[in-house]
């Protein structure tokens, strides 16, 4: 299994048998979201979806697998979800298959796809691989198995010469996962420039999920989206703490 990480969109291709683009929490409708929070900024959509479909046109994938909350409103779906999302879906399956594993934002995406398209929310097992958004327990059969899930937002605060942090940046999070032999997860950063991250250091201990609490904290290995290598875990906090 080969991956790749392309580090505009942000999304990780998966080559193996066929070739599979992951793109995991785009977050369509977070404008709305946070215009109900008192935060009014113009929607984004387009340009996030210029870069999901520069990613397809770029990669030329036999599958695009959409890794949860591709919507984000809850529990119900905003009127900017109902506008934009059927446009958008349809302009991805001009390009290539689709599938999507649904995360905690995606209550009634099924509306929005075709029979064929939805995988079950504890994930499915793709060319190998198994894929789920990541907030809940996967499925049994997926056990030992390299495991390619969204939901925890990885970043990695990049800080100055005294320690001041600069800037989160999108990070990918691999580690063998905890209490499952042979099992390994493989977090990937969101595609939402809105959505947030939360620090590689902290994910162990954010509650976001079942699989946070699997982190390997001592062999855990962090890259940037660009595939950067960061380095482990426990090197990353011994220099934090210098």
């Amino acid at each position: 299994m080969r991956p790749t990480f392309l580090p505009d969109c942000p999304a990780l291709l998966m080559e193996n048998t066929i070739r599979v683009l992951v793109i995991a929490d785009l977050h369509f409708g977070i404008e709305s979201g946070l215009a109900r929070a008192g935060v009014h900024v113009r929607s984004r959509s387009r340009e996030r979806e210029g870069r999901v479909l520069a990613a397809i046109r770029e990669t030329t994938p036999d599958l695009v697998l959409l890794l949860g909350d591709v919507k984000h409103s809850v529990p119900l779906t905003s009127r900017q979800e109902y506008d934009e999302l059927p446009g958008i879906l349809d302009r991805i399956r001009t390009l290539a298959p689709l599938k999507v594993a649904p995360g905690n934002h995606d209550g009634g995406i099924g509306r929005f796809l075709r029979d064929d398209e939805l995988l079950p929310a504890n994930g499915a097992e793709i060319d190998g691989v198994g894929y789920l958004h990541g907030h809940t327990w996967p499925a049994e059969d997926l056990a030992g198995r390299l495991l390619v899930i969204g939901h925890l937002h990885p970043a990695v605060s990049l800080c100055d010469e005294v320690g001041c942090s600069l800037r989160a940046e999108p990070a990918y999070l691999y580690s063998p996962a905890l209490g499952s032999e042979g099992t390994r997860l493989l977090a990937v950063p969101a595609a939402c420039e809105f959505s947030g991250g939360v620090d590689v250091l902290e994910l162990g201990r954010s509650g976001l999920g079942p699989l946070s609490r699997c982190i390997d904290e001592e062999n855990a290995e962090v890259w940037l989206r660009d595939g950067t290598y960061i380095g482990r875990l426990n090197e990353i906090r011994e220099q934090r703490c210098a």
